[in-house]
Formats: C-alpha cells, sequence, structure tokens
C-alpha cells in the first residue's frame, strides 16, 4: 500500500495581509497529479487542516475541493485534527464526507473509536489499519486534580497520553488480526499524532518530545507500530533517527524563516512485512518568499536578486532587516524606493537594533484584537533571529507557562 503523508496546510492562513489561497488551489492541483502518478492509496493530512478555528469560506471551498478530487481519483482521505483545528468545524461534516472516502477524526474519543482501516485504491481490500490519533488535548485523556505541582502534572498527562496509545493500538491490532485471519495474509499497523515538539534525538542528548502542555514524551512511549506519522512540525525530519517515525512539514513555506526549506510530502511504502520505503516528494514553490538583510547600499543588489525570476503575476514577497541604517525614521520610504519597478512586496522590515518593526500597508491592516496571545507572542518572536528548534522550544514553553496559569485560574 501506497500512503502519502502530509500534515499542516493551515488552509485559510492570513500571511501578513496577504491570502495563500492561489497557492493552496496550486497544491491541490499538484497533489492530484501526485496521487495518479505514484499510485497513492490514500492521502493522510496529520493536523492543522485549517489555520484557524474559524476559517474564511474560501478556506472551507478548498477543503471540500480537496475531498471530492480525491474521491473521484479513488483515492482514500484522512484527516486529522490538529492545535489550529476547531473540533465542531470538523466534526459538523464528517458524516457527510465519509461518503466521499474521507475519514475525518476531529479528536481523541474513546479508543476503539479511533481505528480506521485504509483501503487499496486497486482493489476493494483493506491496506493496512491506522491508529488515528489527532492532536491531545490534557482535557481529552486526563482531569486535573487539587494540589498537584507542575513536575506531578506532567507526569501525569504523560502516563495518561501513553496509556491512551496504547489503547487505541490494542484496539487496532485486535482488529488487524482478524482481518489478517480473515485475508490469509499480515496486515501494516501504523499510527498518527499531531505533537507539540521540537524534535527527539537517540544518538544525540536526549531532546524532548512536547505533546501539548507535555514536556517529556518518550518515542519509545510510542506503540510499536509500523509506521508513525506525525504533524505540527514545519520541517520535515525523523524523530530520533527513526525511519519510521517521520514528520512530513508542511507542504508551503508558513514563515520567512522556512523560506529556505525544501518542503515535501512522504510518499510511504508498505507491504506485509511492514514498513519498506519512505520516499520524499518535493513540493514547488507556488509563491516565493525571501528573506533579505543588508544595509541601504548592499540592499539595492539583494532586491534585483531576489525579483530575477518574478513576475507582475508573481511578485516574490519580502521580509527585509536593516542594518547599520535602522534608526533612520524615514526607512519604510527608502526601501518602497529600491523597489520600484521590481515584481517584490516587501512585507515587513525589520530593524537589526531594537525591538521596533516598521511595516508597510499590507500589514498595517492586523490589529490586536485579532490577534490571540499565541499570535502575539509569534509575532514577537519572529522579529529574533533564532534557530527552528530554539524558536519552538520556546513557544513550547510559553504554551505551557499559558496552561498552567489558566488551570491555576480554573
Amino acid at each position: 500500500m501506497r500512503i502519502l503523508h502530509t500534515s499542516d496546510w493551515h488552509l485559510g492562513q492570513n500571511f501578513m495581509g496577504k491570502s495563500r489561497q492561489a497557492e493552496h488551489r496550486q497544491l491541490i492541483d499538484w497533489l492530484v497529479v501526485q496521487v495518479d502518478e505514484h499510485a497513492v492509496d490514500a492521502v493522510l493530512i496529520a493536523g492543522d487542516i485549517f489555520d484557524t478555528g474559524t476559517p474564511p469560506s474560501y478556506a472551507r471551498e478548498l477543503y471540500s475541493d480537496l475531498v471530492v478530487r480525491l474521491h473521484a481519483a479513488g483515492v482514500a482521505l484522512l484527516l486529522l485534527g490538529g492545535n489550529h483545528d476547531s473540533v465542531a468545524t470538523l466534526r459538523e461534516s464528517s458524516a457527510l464526507l465519509e461518503r466521499l472516502s474521507a475519514r475525518v477524526v476531529p479528536h481523541a474519543d474513546a479508543p476503539e473509536a479511533q481505528v480506521r482501516v485504509l483501503p487499496l485504491r486497486a482493489q476493494a481490500g483493506p491496506g493496512c489499519v491506522v491508529c488515528a490519533v489527532p492532536f491531545i488535548r490534557a482535557r481529552d485523556v486526563m482531569q486535573s486534580e487539587y494540589g498537584q505541582s507542575a513536575e506531578q502534572k506532567q507526569q501525569t498527562l504523560q502516563l495518561a497520553i501513553q496509556a491512551y496509545y496504547q489503547a487505541v493500538f490494542a484496539a487496532a491490532d485486535a482488529q488487524r488480526k482478524a482481518l489478517e485471519a480473515e485475508l490469509g495474509h499480515a496486515v501494516p499497523l501504523i499510527a498518527t499524532g499531531h505533537l507539540t515538539t521540537v524534535g527527539a534525538s537517540a544518538s544525540e542528548s536526549v531532546r524532548e518530545i512536547y505533546v501539548g502542555a507535555l514536556e517529556a514524551f518518550p518515542t519509545s512511549a510510542f506503540p510499536p507500530v509500523d509506521y508513525i506519522a506525525l504533524g505540527h512540525i514545519h520541517r520535515p525530519q525523523k524523530v530520533g533517527g527513526l525511519a519510521h517515525i517521520r514528520y512530513s512539514g508542511s507542504p508551503i513555506a508558513l514563515s520567512f524563516d522556512e523560506a529556505t526549506q525544501q518542503k515535501e510530502m512522504l510518499v510511504v511504502e508498505l507491504g506485509e512485512a511492514g514498513l519498506e520505503s519512505v520516499t520524499p516528494l518535493p513540493v514547488p514553490v507556488f509563491q516565493p518568499l525571501v528573506a533579505l538583510k543588508g544595509n541601504l547600499k548592499t540592499l539595492p543588489d539583494a532586491f534585483a536578486k531576489a525579483a530575477k525570476d518574478a513576475s507582475a503575476e508573481r511578485p516574490v514577497w519580502i521580509e527585509v532587516t536593516v542594518a547599520e541604517d535602522d534608526y533612520l525614521a524615514d526607512l519604510p520610504a527608502r526601501i518602497q524606493t529600491l523597489t520600484e519597478g521590481l515584481p517584490v512586496e516587501v512585507l515587513r522590515i525589520r530593524r537589526e537594533r531594537g525591538n521596533n518593526v516598521a511595516q508597510l500597508s499590507a500589514d498595517a491592516g492586523v490589529t490586536l484584537d485579532e490577534l490571540d496571545p499565541l499570535d502575539v507572542f509569534a509575532r514577537r518572536l519572529a522579529h529574533e533571529t533564532l534557530d527552528d528548534e530554539v524558536r519552538e522550544a520556546l513557544t513550547v514553553r510559553y504554551k505551557s507557562i499559558v496552561a498552567s496559569t489558566v488551570e491555576g485560574e480554573a
């Protein structure tokens, strides 16, 4: 069986005042071609289908179009809820979408309800059994107890999530064995997850996986399945160097920090013996993003280079960090002058020194009441030059503090 593993589409994202609608439309067109060329049996989206819990109408239309076109192609679709997704939004059309070969898993339910069977495209028989685990919220698997310390809550949550995975695995394994007895051959078993994570490594000093507010969920706590399809981290990677535990990453760059990443989806080949291969499928760049840094003398050449392959129909979106000349009060106007006549749009201007950020009109329409605390934190963090892992670790820590504060007020 061939599964196309992807995640973190973030349909409906408002990117500094810019819509990603055209990119996602092109992504769906590209995906439909790929599933045919690679004879894919099922597509699995491991969470964060939408960017917000109340996606705009065009994002819902894209969602519906994806379902309809994959159904027409004879390809099954498994959709997992992520931390950005609204459980109610995903649930409202799930029964209807199941008629179109799309199975939706909005939230962590009873373990036996999380088991799904993905069919083969070429025949009616089952291809694999899935422990379909979406983003796990603490309230899904545990109840807070009065008087627990933060460390005790962490330990309780880790054990609860581990027990939940094991319960889902037990239900899926029982169904797999029943299918194997009926079919007379082995059936592969996979699992999913949408984890707030900074990655893990088996060869380096152990780095931790973060699940919700959890600060230590080791890879050994996952059930013994043939493949684990993960979402939430936007950079494609193995977890702990293990070939069968993977993040597919987001299919498009969702921030300027991701502009240089090669985005991809993963073609996962499964057979009677389990996992056979995982092949990265590079995703084309539908909208170029470029992060530039320099002073007013070096930036003209940098802008010209960035605009080399752009056009008026598809201008390149640019974030510029100004060094040395960042004290100038009329910096936005000067940058605007430097880009006149070029197929570029400067979406953000950052001053290297200080925390003040001068933004062009494209970003000026965003007001504080449109942002939640995490958005504010993420935007502030974007002003710093940090490695992806450090950025993720700080975000996870912030979420943990917020979660602890909310529980303390409850």
